[in-house]
């Protein structure tokens, strides 16, 4: 019986994933080693339930409930001993998933079970990073993860079926729908979206059409609820480069990142969280949170 989650990571990702597991009814702990990003996450967490009770997704009861449920840490160590469940929502660089993993293995009780929210990444390679492989499997959330009704559920070479099934369990309990598939690199979404997106920039490098104008042709033509562009901006486009670079290695040629992508990203033209990606974020200097 999974009832207390743990979230390491308060980006984007992050607290989107905490947000709906409090609303789900999870006891939830949103960790991060950084106090000013936890603060951010903190207030747009507030952001999130305001909207969701302006919008009637959610009763002030609801809310009340689940921000009882919902606290917030900087002590990984302490707070993975507490967990069920620990789902780790951190930059997709190996490097850092490996550091999560291995402080976590040691300091999670026994029949904890870990997640890893990526959207390319090697379930069955994270999982070798602690000692409960069969424990381990990936959860593929979408941005905005308390709008998007996707998770998608991925096995690694040893998650057990008892494993998938719980996570599965879990994610419906969040409201969510799931699809649950064996890995490959890219899954099923990342590798369908990783291409339209990097299409998108060379079309943009062609000079096809402006960005406003590919973004209202794939909503439209193809009903996308957003445009390449917007996502982009949304998850990060240093974020969508990784995940291209990554695939490019993986499954070849076709993934090869657009330069345009790689100069927006060499110049910190990231998105919404720099203020300037693709679109301009920024009034008159300062940024504009939407």
């Amino acid at each position: 019986m999974i009832s207390n989650l743990v979230v390491v990571g308060s980006g984007v990702m992050g607290r989107g994933i905490a947000y709906v597991g409090a609303i789900g009814g999870f006891n939830v702990v949103l960790v991060d080693v950084n106090q000013d990003a936890l603060e951010s996450a903190r207030n747009e967490i507030d952001s999130i339930f305001e909207k969701g009770l302006r919008y009637q997704k959610i009763t002030e009861e609801e809310a009340a409930a689940a921000k009882s449920r919902f606290t917030y840490s900087a002590n990984l160590k302490e707070s993975a001993a507490y967990a069920d469940l620990i789902i780790e929502a951190v930059p997709e660089k190996a490097e850092i998933k490996r550091a999560v993993f291995e402080t976590i293995e040691v300091h999670a009780k026994e029949d904890c079970y870990f997640a890893t929210n990526t959207s390319t990444m090697s379930p069955t390679e994270i999982g070798s990073y602690g000692k409960r492989p069969e424990k381990t499997i990936a959860m593929h959330f979408f941005n905005p993860v308390q709008r998007m009704p996707l998770v998608e559920i991925v096995r690694g070479l040893e998650t057990s079926d008892e494993t998938a099934a719980i996570i599965k369990e879990v994610a419906e309990k969040m409201g969510k729908e799931t699809v649950v598939i064996n890995e490959f690199p890219g899954f099923v979404t990342s590798r369908i979206s990783c291409l339209v997106g990097n299409e998108a920039f060379f079309m943009l490098q062609e000079g096809l059409g402006t960005p406003e104008e590919i973004d209202k042709a794939i909503k439209l033509g193809l009903n996308y609820p957003m445009g390449p562009f917007e996502l982009g901006d949304l998850v990060g486009l240093d974020a969508r480069l990784n995940n291209l670079k990554y695939l490019h290695s993986k499954l070849g040629e076709k993934y090869r990142p657009a330069p345009l992508l790689e100069q927006y990203v060499k110049a910190g033209r990231l998105g919404r969280k720099s203020g300037k990606g693709v679109y301009d974020y920024t009034k008159d200097g300062e940024l504009v949170r939407k």
